[in-house]
């Protein structure tokens, strides 16, 4: 019998914390400071979706757990440079993160820039120094996927576009290429290198998951998108509406609150349907699912 998903979610975000915890520098290790502020960042806070996506995902390929938490952990480490970055005066300006002081604020910028090139670096790092699979060109393969997704034509792209949109009208297509490329790639690398930990899947199968992928990423956007306007600064952890402030286009600006909501829910839909096709084996999946279009911060 399966245990419920909060019990579950709970037992692999203890594992993934763990990992980040022992592979994050020491404090007592030179440049002190700098160590001390990639764990600051890192540590104690957070949803950690994306390390759950890859769980989820290497149950279904049949993944040793402790694979798959390396491939969770190297995703989430590029997940929060990009946040650190995100946050600093040059991009967003933001003072608040997962409920505390951002790292410019507590530390200062050049140290914030600092921390945020040394968690990418560390998530390669992690991500090279275990052997995840037994086919070292699958694991080669995983390197460039999480390389691809965190740069121009990922997440680091789609975070250009959206500098570029501030104060402009994007059409609905255009809102959604840039959030494919600025969320959707690491939720999209997530699952797949949680995947390739096992060896279960074919490549048919794989371009499903993708799809399914796709569809959360931008699920999950347009979730970020409603309670950036809905729920206030102390739920989110994050300065709530921030987006509006900026004159950002978002999913509510181009289509309202009750519009966004029904899109949220089309895109779970379309991801369900995905999933149905693996069966049972993809229960944790469709549960990270609900979760994610469910979450009310």
């Amino acid at each position: 019998m399966h245990p419920d998903f909060q019990s579950w979610a709970s037992e692999q975000l203890a594992l993934v914390e763990t990992c980040l915890e022992k592979h994050l520098p020491e404090t007592n290790c030179a440049p002190a400071r700098l160590h001390d502020a990639m764990r600051y960042s890192v540590l104690g806070g957070g949803k950690r979706v994306r390390p759950l996506l890859s769980f989820a995902a290497g149950e279904l390929s049949g993944a040793d757990k402790t694979h798959a938490t390396i491939a969770g952990a190297a995703v989430e480490l590029i997940h929060v440079y990009s946040l650190v970055h995100d946050d600093l005066p040059c991009m967003d300006n933001d003072t608040l993160r997962r409920g505390k002081p951002t790292c410019h604020v507590r530390y200062d910028e050049p140290t914030a820039l600092l921390v945020g090139d040394s968690l990418q670096s560390l998530a390669f790092q992690l991500l090279t120094e275990t052997n995840l699979t037994e086919d070292p060109h699958v694991q080669l393969e995983m390197v460039r996927h999480l390389a691809f997704a965190a740069g121009s034509r990922g997440m680091a792209g789609g975070q250009a576009i959206d500098l570029d949109s501030v104060g402009k009208t994007l059409s609905l297509p255009e809102l959604e290429f840039m959030h494919i490329h600025k969320t959707g790639a690491l939720i999209r690398a997530a699952v797949i290198l949680g995947a390739r930990c096992g060896n279960r899947l074919d490549e048919t199968q794989f371009k499903l998951l993708d799809h399914f992928a796709k569809c959360m990423g931008l699920a999950f956007q347009v979730i970020d998108d409603i309670l950036d306007t809905e729920a206030t600064t102390a739920a989110l952890g994050k300065t709530a509406g921030k987006d509006a402030e900026n004159n950002k286009p978002t999913y509510v600006s181009i289509l309202g609150i009750k519009q966004a909501r029904e899109l949220a829910h089309e895109l779970r839909q379309e991801a369900t349907g995905v999933l149905n096709q693996f069966g049972s084996e993809a229960l944790r999946l469709q549960q990270v699912t609900d979760f994610i279009v469910q979450r009310e911060f």
